[in-house]
């Protein structure tokens, strides 16, 4: 297997307990990545980490350049993701300090945001029927328990455009599909790493009950239920990311029967690009 990646959300920014050896600054096709990759050893091991917002969180959830992120990973030889996301609760047994391990997406951004590698002369489809690698999923749920971590293992993520959170009449729509967790940041990234053939996981961190529950929560909670959430999501880390080394997972490409148009009708730098992505 090639190498690992992480890619941090809120209150996730850096890897605790792993060496920092070098920031690469990757270019890609589709403009700048959210920060400098940092590159981590931990037991001679190589991983690879990138704050999704920024290190000093600068970007809101729809100013990400999610296809950047994903390009620049696959570009250094990522082909395993472990994501990491702050997210509220759709559902009562979901509590704050809760991780969900979703394997499901349900996209309701409103367009902002570029979610496919493909178009200007390239046409491809590729499915996202089972965005989640199922194998990593188990990985994580694994540790979870040898961590004692609350968890919930499957469910669906709806991810919204923010970056306000719900209203009340939204919270209670969301709910009525059967959602688990609400979030901002997991569509278009998964879809873009399957378009990558890349495996793909979320550690879903809940903070709060979204809006639909007569809770009231202060600021300063969700913080204190952030700051509990990342100590426990660097234990997972310490634990999930040698093991895919000594333990690889059997990563699964489904991308490159997508692409239906003819190679020899690209343009030399359509190609280069592709040639990242099916790798």
């Amino acid at each position: 297997m090639k190498a690992v990646g992480v890619i941090g959300g809120s209150g996730v920014y850096k890897l605790e307990g792993f060496n920092i050896v070098a920031e690469h600054e990757v270019s890609t096709p589709f403009g700048t990545p959210s920060d400098k990759i940092f590159e981590a050893e931990y037991n001679g091991n190589k991983f690879y980490f990138l704050p999704r917002h920024g290190r000093n969180h600068s970007y809101l959830p729809h100013e990400v350049n999610y296809r950047a992120n994903i390009f620049a990973l696959k570009k250094l030889g990522v082909e395993v993701i472990v994501s990491v996301s702050a997210v509220g609760s759709l559902k009562e047994e979901h509590n704050p300090t809760t991780f969900v391990l979703p394997d499901q997406f349900i996209d309701w951004t409103k367009g902002k945001r570029e979610r496919t590698f493909f178009g200007n002369g390239i046409v491809a489809h590729v499915s996202t029927a089972e965005p989640i690698c199922k194998e990593l999923q188990s990985r994580l749920a694994k540790f979870c328990d040898e961590l004692e971590l609350k968890y919930h293992r499957g469910g669906s993520y709806i991810c919204i455009e923010g970056p306000q959170f719900s209203s009340k009449a939204e919270s209670a729509i969301y709910r009525s599909f059967g959602a688990d967790v609400i979030g901002m940041t997991n569509v278009p990234e998964s879809y873009l790493a399957k378009e990558a053939g890349m495996s793909y996981a979320t550690v879903a961190m809940v903070t709060d009950y979204d809006c639909w529950k007569e809770e009231h929560c202060t600021v300063e909670e969700i913080m204190k239920v952030m700051h509990q959430n990342n100590a426990a999501a660097q234990q997972l880390l310490l634990k999930v990311l040698p093991d895919l080394y000594t333990n690889p997972i059997n990563v699964i490409k489904e991308n490159a029967g997508g692409i239906m148009t003819p190679k020899e009708r690209m343009t030399e730098e359509q190609k280069q690009w592709i040639e990242v992505l099916v790798k």
